[in-house]
This record gives C-alpha cells, sequence and structure tokens, in this order.
C-alpha cells in the first residue's frame, strides 16, 4: 500500500543550522576552485622542460591570483637566475636590477617577510629539495611588485603553490644536468661535437644577419700520440686536460671552444677578424709550448691550428673544410704553428 507524505506532517526533531550550513558550503566551494587552480598549474609546469620556461608557466598561472610586476628563481648552487618580468622599457630595467640587488645583498630565509626595496615590495620564498644529481639543492623563488605588501592570503597562495612548483624545478634539475652530461666532454669538461654541430649554424647566421665578422680556428695536437705511445694513456688524459684548461682560461665567454674528439679543437669567434684570431692563436700555441708536457724520446707536446675568416660566398662546410685545409698546411710546414688564409 502506497501512502503519500507531506513535508508538512513530517516533525523536524533537529534544528538547521544555516550559518554553519553556508560556511560548509563556501569551504567546499573554496576548496573546489583551488583544486581547480592546483590542476591548471600542473598542467602549465608539464608543458615546460627548463627551469625559465617553468617559471614563466608560474608567472602565468599565478597572475589572475596575486598581482606582481617579477618573479625570478635563483639556484644558489649552480649561481643562475630566471627572471619573469612583466613591466616594459625603464620599468622592466629597474625590477630586474632590483631583483639581482635583492638576490646579492639579502638572505633568502625559510619564514621571509615581506620588505620594501625601493620601488617595490619583495618577498622571497627558500626553497630546498634533494635531488638524483643535486642532493639538498637550494633556491630561492622571489615576488617583487608596485604599491602594496604581499597580503596574507597571497602568501598563503605561493606557499601552497611552491610544492607543486618544487617537484618541477627537480624535475628541471634533473633534465638540465643530463642535458649538460650529454653536452660536455666529460675528460675536459670543454663542450663537444654537439654543441658545435648545434650551435655553428646559428653563430655563422647571426655574422650574416648583423655583418659581423667571424673566425674559426681548427686545432690539433702535435706529437700526441707520442705522448700516448710512450708515456701512457693515463698521461695522454692528463695532457689533453691540462690543455683545456689553458685554452679556457685564453677565450672570451662568448667564443665557442669544442673538443671534437681524440686532439682535435675547434675555436669558433664571433666578432673577430683574421688580424685578431691570429694573435690569440699565436698565443694558444705559445700557451700550451709554455706547459712543457714531455712526449717522449725528446719530443714535446705542442699544438698546431689553421684559422679562417668566414666570407658571405661561403657555405658553413666550404669554411669548416678549408679550415682543416689550411690547418693540414700548419702541421705539414713544421708542426707547433699558426697557418692563415690570407684574404
Amino acid at each position: 500500500m502506497n501512502a503519500a507524505i507531506s513535508f508538512s506532517d513530517m516533525e523536524i526533531t533537529a534544528p538547521i543550522n544555516l550559518d554553519h550550513l553556508m560556511v560548509e558550503l563556501d569551504r567546499y566551494r573554496r576548496q573546489s576552485e583551488w583544486l581547480k587552480q592546483v590542476n591548471e598549474l600542473h598542467a602549465r609546469l608539464a608543458c615546460a622542460t627548463d627551469l625559465q620556461g617553468m617559471i614563466e608557466a608560474f608567472s602565468v598561472w599565478l597572475t589572475p591570483l596575486v598581482e606582481h610586476d617579477l618573479i625570478a628563481y635563483r639556484s644558489r648552487d649552480r649561481s643562475r637566475m630566471h627572471i619573469i618580468c612583466s613591466c616594459h622599457g625603464p620599468d622592466r630595467r629597474l625590477a630586474m636590477q632590483t631583483a639581482e640587488e635583492v638576490f646579492e645583498k639579502r638572505d633568502c630565509q625559510m619564514d621571509d617577510i615581506c620588505c620594501e626595496w625601493g620601488p617595490f615590495f619583495v618577498q622571497q620564498w627558500q626553497m630546498s629539495f634533494a635531488g638524483d644529481t643535486a642532493a639538498d639543492h637550494q633556491g630561492c623563488l622571489m615576488l617583487l611588485r608596485r604599491g602594496t605588501c604581499i597580503e596574507v592570503e597571497a602568501n598563503q597562495i605561493l606557499r601552497d603553490a611552491q610544492e607543486i612548483l618544487g617537484d618541477s624545478l627537480q624535475r628541471a634539475l634533473m633534465y638540465e644536468d643530463l642535458f649538460a652530461q650529454a653536452r660536455r666532454d666529460i675528460l675536459t669538461g670543454l663542450d663537444n661535437r654537439r654543441v658545435f654541430e648545434e650551435r655553428i649554424g646559428s653563430l655563422l647566421e647571426s655574422a650574416r644577419r648583423q655583418d659581423r665578422p667571424i673566425t674559426v680556428a681548427s686545432m690539433d695536437l702535435d706529437h700526441f700520440k707520442q705522448v700516448n705511445d710512450n708515456l701512457g694513456h693515463a698521461a695522454g688524459d692528463i695532457a689533453l686536460q691540462r690543455v683545456a684548461k689553458v685554452m679556457t682560461e685564453m677565450v672570451r665567454n662568448s667564443d665557442l671552444l669544442v673538443r671534437m674528439g681524440g686532439d682535435e679543437f675547434v675555436l669558433v669567434l664571433p666578432d673577430t677578424a683574421l688580424d685578431a684570431a691570429r694573435l690569440l692563436a699565436e698565443r694558444l700555441c705559445a700557451a700550451v709550448d709554455g706547459l712543457d708536457i714531455n712526449a717522449g724520446n725528446g719530443s714535446k707536446l705542442g699544438m698546431s691550428i689553421g684559422i679562417v675568416q668566414w666570407k658571405p660566398a661561403m657555405s658553413k662546410d666550404d669554411w669548416l673544410q678549408r679550415t682543416d685545409e689550411v690547418l693540414y698546411q700548419a702541421k705539414k710546414t713544421g708542426r707547433c704553428r699558426v697557418c692563415v688564409e690570407e684574404a
């Protein structure tokens, strides 16, 4: 038998606390919104593979939640800084200069407080995590903005998001280590052939576009085989390391010094004409000779260098082939010398 029940006939035995109910509903709503934002942050960070890309993704995600002019991350043990700034013109330069000053002069604490620095308010957060190749890595996250200090609610958003960002940064650091290992010659610490192949095209194109000189030096050690044959491969390895070290100390950061394999090296010199390249090559030859590395049987390790300045009519392959030919002339005419292709 079906019975119709009217709500008016029901007796309500427990009073409903509407205020409490509304508070709970609001809490669930905010939790739901935060989970949605967290998912969005995960998605943005998943699309980035390097530190700079992750800081940029984090800044884009944070913009509607916490107003800021700049976000930066500094890796202490790697001495690198990654900055994303939304300012333009003089304001951009001032914001980036401020970030560099803060990183340089102010220690980053675990529980930092917002402080005023020039026209900006600055807050930092210490980030620590262990990695497979960088144990107990420490970094510092900075937010910089004009107008007002970071509010309590905004600070909490940043603290909650730090764990998510930290996981992604850890992944990027591990990837960075693997990427660096794949591009670095293990024995000498110089860039390897892969880096040369990746960069030579863009360096040449930049010289072409800006109408700037660029010169390449192909270098080969003299009597290196005798070092290995007479003194052993361990002595040969030490010789390569000493040569790489002395060359590294003599070139600019903008130059590309590569160990191509064995005892062959290449040095690419952007914004360098033939005369300046010749002077550097002669200094490199003298520096290697000054190492006084014994090759056995009365011989001494030396270096032969062939240098060619790129000309607009040359293709990349023609340029590099011509440099090898000039190097061969240097070795053929007596070794331990510099040979230059005259214009």
